[in-house]
């Protein structure tokens, strides 16, 4: 009997970490499939610059950071100095910073190479169906957010190498127009999580401000608007309860 109830719980177990993993991919597949544009033309342009075919792949099997890829791989392009790219792939990518902190105390008890993982795979997707999950049932999983992004960096890769398949044959893919992959996928992870007057505010004016800024020819536009958009949350928090 006893045998017969450890292998009923073993089979529970196994079970719902199976579940688990499948719906961290159906959550973060849509997320996934949309940046596939964004994918090959990060993996054509870095073609274009001069980059081996190695080298585009092992840029997104190593760093494995879309905005920051893209970045670095224009102002390679335009020659731009190792100083530059430094810093705007720092600026770019800052904002993991933040989510970080987010996930802080739900990984400080686990072990080194979990908290490696999750950072690795960390992307705002993941994040965003990360948060998601963590609202929705009040814990944190973290077999659920690395699986996430694992799908999401399967996905990313195969993306890549479309994109550098395409670029050795297919010039100047990049007036096909695929950058608006970076805006859809934003939008589509921003949208579902304006849940507060707060966060309302924080994106309305985060948004305007760049738009204006952008306008006004400002380099920092984006910089700006961010933090922008955190004092703007930040200070209409307390109208939140107001609004419940």
């Amino acid at each position: 009997m006893l045998g017969s109830l450890d292998t009923s719980k073993n089979t529970t177990h196994h079970e719902n970490k199976q579940q688990l993993i499948y719906q961290a991919t159906a959550d973060i597949l849509p997320l996934a499939i949309a940046v596939i544009p964004w994918g090959i033309l990060c993996g054509s342009l870095a073609i274009q610059i001069g980059l081996s075919p190695i080298q585009a792949q092992l840029m997104s099997l190593l760093v494995f950071a879309g905005a920051a890829q893209l970045a670095s791989l224009t102002l390679m392009g335009g020659a731009g100095a190792l100083s530059s790219i430094f810093s705007s792939t720092f600026v770019i990518s800052s904002r993991h910073l933040l989510y970080s902190a987010v996930f802080r105390e739900h990984v400080q008890q686990s072990s080194f190479a979990t908290r490696c993982c999750t950072a690795f795979f960390l992307t705002d997707e993941m994040f965003a169906v990360t948060c998601a999950y963590l609202e929705k049932y009040k814990s944190f999983s973290h077999l659920y957010a690395i699986s996430a992004g694992i799908t999401f960096y399967l996905v990313w890769n195969a993306a890549t190498f479309i994109g550098i398949t395409a670029g050795q044959f297919i010039p100047n893919i990049e007036s096909l127009g695929l950058e608006f992959a970076i805006a859809a996928t934003f939008i589509a992870i921003v949208i579902p999580a304006i849940n507060s007057f707060s966060i309302l505010m924080s994106v309305l004016a985060s948004g305007i401000s760049v738009l204006i800024l952008s306008l006004m020819n400002n380099e920092h536009a984006l910089i700006i608007a961010t933090f922008i958009g955190m004092a703007s949350g930040f200070f209409t928090a307390s109208k939140d309860e107001e609004h419940e």
